[in-house]
């Protein structure tokens, strides 16, 4: 996916909120998997690594006239989880990190959105969450951005980006293996391109 430039995040933090009285209500949005990346860092030996996951299914409902009251709910395929070592790959999806057998998605579902400057889903934006990991559910907060294309009409929201960034503790969802060379801290950067279907 192109990565997003600084101009073009503040170009499209002017359309938020997305104050409209003809798009009220939750509107239902689906990916555009080719605009949508999953990826994760690590630390193994002191070294950053990196790898991508990709997403199983998302319902994403976004009410333009109260942003506070979207919903995101999203699994994740943890089987398909490629890094930029392939060697590390076995080691991950192990029992003793991901165990892919055993629980094969990762589910995320917001449960509170809190708007950024402005009532924006930007600017210091957060969206909490329960993830479950290996059947283990915990509460995760994420910075958020969403925005329009540059360019695009202030009242067109047919297309959409949206960019998620956190960590997590994996040892708290019990993916504690290989702990003598890979840190518990895991993060996250979610790039994803929606359109409105509804």
């Amino acid at each position: 996916m192109t990565q997003l430039t600084r101009r073009a995040v503040l170009s499209g933090l002017t359309a938020l909120p997305f104050a409209h009285p003809a798009l009220a209500g939750l509107r239902p949005y689906e990916l555009v998997r080719n605009g949508t990346s999953v990826d994760f860092t690590f630390e193994l030996s002191g070294i950053t690594q990196s790898g991508t996951m990709p997403i199983r299914s998302a319902d994403i409902r976004i009410d333009t006239t109260d942003l506070a009251n979207s919903r995101v709910d999203v699994s994740l395929n943890v089987a398909k989880a490629r890094t930029n070592l392939p060697f590390a790959r076995k080691p991950m999806l192990s029992a003793g990190v991901l165990d892919a057998t055993g629980f094969p998605t990762i589910h995320f579902t917001s449960t509170d959105i809190q708007l950024g400057e402005g009532g924006r889903i930007s600017n210091g934006a957060e969206i909490t969450g329960d993830l479950t990991l290996r059947g283990v559910t915990r509460p995760i907060t994420l910075r958020a951005n969403i925005f329009r294309p540059p360019g695009s009409a202030r009242d067109n929201l047919n297309n959409l980006s949206i960019q998620l960034s956190g960590s997590l503790n994996r040892h708290e969802f019990g993916a504690s293996g290989y702990s003598d060379l890979v840190k518990e801290t895991v993060g996250l950067d979610i790039r994803a391109k929606i359109k409105k279907t509804g």
